[in-house]
Protein backbone atom coordinates (compact mmCIF):
# COMPACT_ATOMS: atom_id res chain seq x y z
CA UNK A 1 0.00 0.00 0.00
CA UNK A 2 2.64 2.18 0.56
CA UNK A 3 4.62 1.55 -2.78
CA UNK A 4 1.34 2.59 -4.23
CA UNK A 5 1.26 5.65 -1.98
CA UNK A 6 4.73 6.66 -3.13
CA UNK A 7 4.73 5.89 -6.30
CA UNK A 8 1.25 8.40 -6.50
CA UNK A 9 2.94 11.01 -5.11
CA UNK A 10 5.94 10.31 -7.01
CA UNK A 11 3.66 10.89 -10.39
CA UNK A 12 1.58 13.50 -9.04
CA UNK A 13 5.68 15.79 -8.47
CA UNK A 14 6.34 14.75 -12.27
CA UNK A 15 3.18 16.56 -13.55
CA UNK A 16 2.79 19.50 -11.27
CA UNK A 17 5.67 21.73 -13.55
CA UNK A 18 3.54 20.47 -16.60
CA UNK A 19 -0.08 21.61 -14.41
CA UNK A 20 1.93 24.98 -13.56
CA UNK A 21 2.69 25.87 -17.27
CA UNK A 22 -0.86 24.75 -18.41
CA UNK A 23 -2.16 28.01 -16.55
CA UNK A 24 -0.51 30.46 -18.87
CA UNK A 25 1.79 33.11 -17.56
CA UNK A 26 2.62 34.19 -13.78
CA UNK A 27 2.42 38.11 -12.64
CA UNK A 28 5.67 40.25 -13.35
CA UNK A 29 6.91 43.33 -10.93
CA UNK A 30 9.66 45.41 -11.20
CA UNK A 31 10.65 47.58 -8.77
CA UNK A 32 13.40 50.83 -9.23
CA UNK A 33 15.00 53.52 -7.36
CA UNK A 34 16.84 56.27 -7.21
CA UNK A 35 17.99 58.97 -4.67
CA UNK A 36 17.90 62.97 -5.08
CA UNK A 37 19.87 65.33 -3.59
CA UNK A 38 16.75 67.25 -3.18
CA UNK A 39 13.71 67.39 -0.34
CA UNK A 40 10.97 64.76 -0.77
CA UNK A 41 8.81 68.05 -1.08
CA UNK A 42 10.39 69.40 -4.26
CA UNK A 43 10.87 66.19 -5.91
CA UNK A 44 6.72 65.63 -5.65
CA UNK A 45 6.66 68.87 -6.61
CA UNK A 46 7.66 67.26 -10.27
CA UNK A 47 6.60 63.82 -9.97
CA UNK A 48 3.30 64.07 -8.14
CA UNK A 49 1.43 65.25 -11.06
CA UNK A 50 -0.65 62.89 -13.15
CA UNK A 51 -1.04 65.63 -15.35
CA UNK A 52 2.59 65.86 -16.33
CA UNK A 53 4.75 62.96 -17.28
CA UNK A 54 7.27 65.57 -18.63
CA UNK A 55 10.26 64.25 -16.49
CA UNK A 56 9.46 60.39 -18.05
CA UNK A 57 12.28 59.93 -21.10
CA UNK A 58 9.95 58.50 -23.39
CA UNK A 59 7.24 61.21 -23.06
CA UNK A 60 6.97 63.85 -25.76
CA UNK A 61 3.30 64.52 -24.67
CA UNK A 62 0.57 64.15 -21.63
CA UNK A 63 -2.91 64.80 -22.14
CA UNK A 64 -5.12 64.57 -19.14
CA UNK A 65 -8.97 64.08 -18.55
CA UNK A 66 -10.66 65.14 -14.97
CA UNK A 67 -8.50 66.74 -12.69
CA UNK A 68 -5.08 65.40 -11.84
CA UNK A 69 -5.92 63.99 -8.16
CA UNK A 70 -9.62 62.79 -7.65
CA UNK A 71 -10.22 59.39 -7.50
CA UNK A 72 -13.46 57.57 -6.82
CA UNK A 73 -12.26 54.14 -5.84
CA UNK A 74 -15.55 52.76 -6.62
CA UNK A 75 -15.40 53.20 -9.99
CA UNK A 76 -12.59 53.80 -12.32
CA UNK A 77 -14.69 55.49 -14.81
CA UNK A 78 -15.01 58.74 -13.12
CA UNK A 79 -10.97 58.93 -12.56
CA UNK A 80 -8.39 61.22 -13.96
CA UNK A 81 -6.99 60.04 -17.02
CA UNK A 82 -4.26 60.63 -19.14
CA UNK A 83 -2.68 60.13 -22.78
CA UNK A 84 1.04 60.02 -23.20
CA UNK A 85 2.48 60.42 -26.65
CA UNK A 86 6.30 59.14 -26.82
CA UNK A 87 8.83 60.53 -28.68
CA UNK A 88 8.01 58.75 -31.44
CA UNK A 89 4.40 58.84 -31.21
CA UNK A 90 3.15 55.95 -29.88
CA UNK A 91 0.76 57.00 -27.45
CA UNK A 92 -0.62 55.23 -24.12
CA UNK A 93 -3.36 55.77 -22.14
CA UNK A 94 -3.65 55.45 -18.50
CA UNK A 95 -6.05 55.93 -15.33
CA UNK A 96 -5.42 56.86 -11.98
CA UNK A 97 -7.11 55.17 -9.36
CA UNK A 98 -5.46 55.99 -6.00
CA UNK A 99 -3.91 59.42 -5.45
CA UNK A 100 -2.31 60.17 -1.36
CA UNK A 101 -0.08 63.18 -1.64
CA UNK A 102 -0.08 63.28 2.13
CA UNK A 103 2.19 59.91 1.89
CA UNK A 104 3.52 61.75 -1.67
CA UNK A 105 2.01 58.71 -3.40
CA UNK A 106 0.00 57.28 -6.50
CA UNK A 107 -0.95 54.26 -8.55
CA UNK A 108 -2.55 54.32 -11.94
CA UNK A 109 -3.31 51.56 -14.96
CA UNK A 110 -2.26 51.37 -18.22
CA UNK A 111 -5.79 50.94 -20.11
CA UNK A 112 -4.29 50.83 -23.34
CA UNK A 113 -1.42 50.38 -24.75
CA UNK A 114 -0.01 48.24 -28.50
CA UNK A 115 2.18 45.46 -27.07
CA UNK A 116 4.76 46.17 -29.45
CA UNK A 117 5.19 49.75 -27.86
CA UNK A 118 5.34 48.31 -24.18
CA UNK A 119 5.07 44.29 -24.07
CA UNK A 120 2.66 44.00 -20.95
CA UNK A 121 -0.85 43.25 -20.12
CA UNK A 122 -2.77 44.21 -17.09
CA UNK A 123 -0.20 46.45 -15.63
CA UNK A 124 -0.32 48.80 -12.63
CA UNK A 125 2.21 50.95 -11.11
CA UNK A 126 2.84 53.35 -8.27
CA UNK A 127 5.12 56.15 -7.89
CA UNK A 128 6.15 57.05 -4.53
CA UNK A 129 8.58 60.15 -2.70
CA UNK A 130 9.80 59.15 0.35
CA UNK A 131 12.60 61.01 2.61
CA UNK A 132 16.15 59.91 2.77
CA UNK A 133 19.24 60.44 4.96
CA UNK A 134 20.67 63.75 5.05
CA UNK A 135 17.52 65.86 3.64
CA UNK A 136 17.41 63.64 0.15
CA UNK A 137 14.57 62.24 -1.41
CA UNK A 138 14.14 58.03 -2.85
CA UNK A 139 11.89 57.89 -5.42
CA UNK A 140 10.20 54.50 -6.09
CA UNK A 141 8.38 53.59 -9.39
CA UNK A 142 6.75 49.84 -8.57
CA UNK A 143 4.77 48.11 -11.26
CA UNK A 144 3.03 44.84 -11.65
CA UNK A 145 2.55 43.43 -15.15
CA UNK A 146 1.71 40.15 -17.07
CA UNK A 147 3.71 39.74 -20.33
CA UNK A 148 1.99 40.98 -23.53
CA UNK A 149 1.41 37.27 -24.72
CA UNK A 150 -1.57 35.74 -22.67
CA UNK A 151 -0.83 32.24 -23.84
CA UNK A 152 1.50 29.39 -23.66
CA UNK A 153 4.45 29.98 -26.05
CA UNK A 154 4.88 33.50 -26.14
CA UNK A 155 7.21 34.93 -29.48
CA UNK A 156 10.63 36.44 -27.51
CA UNK A 157 9.59 40.20 -27.89
CA UNK A 158 6.23 39.32 -25.82
CA UNK A 159 7.39 36.58 -23.78
CA UNK A 160 8.44 37.42 -19.44
CA UNK A 161 11.93 38.39 -20.11
CA UNK A 162 10.83 40.78 -22.61
CA UNK A 163 7.81 42.32 -20.43
CA UNK A 164 10.45 42.64 -17.16
CA UNK A 165 13.73 44.62 -19.31
CA UNK A 166 10.94 46.82 -20.89
CA UNK A 167 9.44 47.72 -17.99
CA UNK A 168 12.93 48.07 -15.66
CA UNK A 169 14.47 49.58 -18.71
CA UNK A 170 11.91 52.66 -18.75
CA UNK A 171 11.63 52.86 -15.04
CA UNK A 172 15.48 52.66 -14.75
CA UNK A 173 16.35 55.52 -17.72
CA UNK A 174 13.18 57.66 -16.76
CA UNK A 175 14.03 58.14 -12.88
CA UNK A 176 17.96 58.36 -14.05
CA UNK A 177 16.86 60.96 -16.34
CA UNK A 178 14.67 62.73 -13.30
CA UNK A 179 18.14 62.90 -11.26
CA UNK A 180 19.87 64.38 -13.44
CA UNK A 181 17.42 67.02 -14.57
CA UNK A 182 16.50 68.07 -10.59
CA UNK A 183 20.15 67.97 -9.74
CA UNK A 184 21.88 70.27 -12.42
CA UNK A 185 21.52 73.55 -11.37
CA UNK A 186 19.11 75.86 -13.23
CA UNK A 187 21.23 78.53 -15.04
Amino acid sequence: MKTALLALLAGLAVLAPLEAQAHGPTRKKVTETVVINLPPEKVWGVVGHFDDMGWVSLVAKTEAKGGTNVVDPDDDTKNPTRRLTLKDGATVDEVLYKYQPEKMSYSYRITAVDVKVLPVTNYSSTVTVSPADGGKSTVEWRGAFYRGYPNNDPPPELNDDAAVKAVSGLYRSSLDALKAKLETPSQ
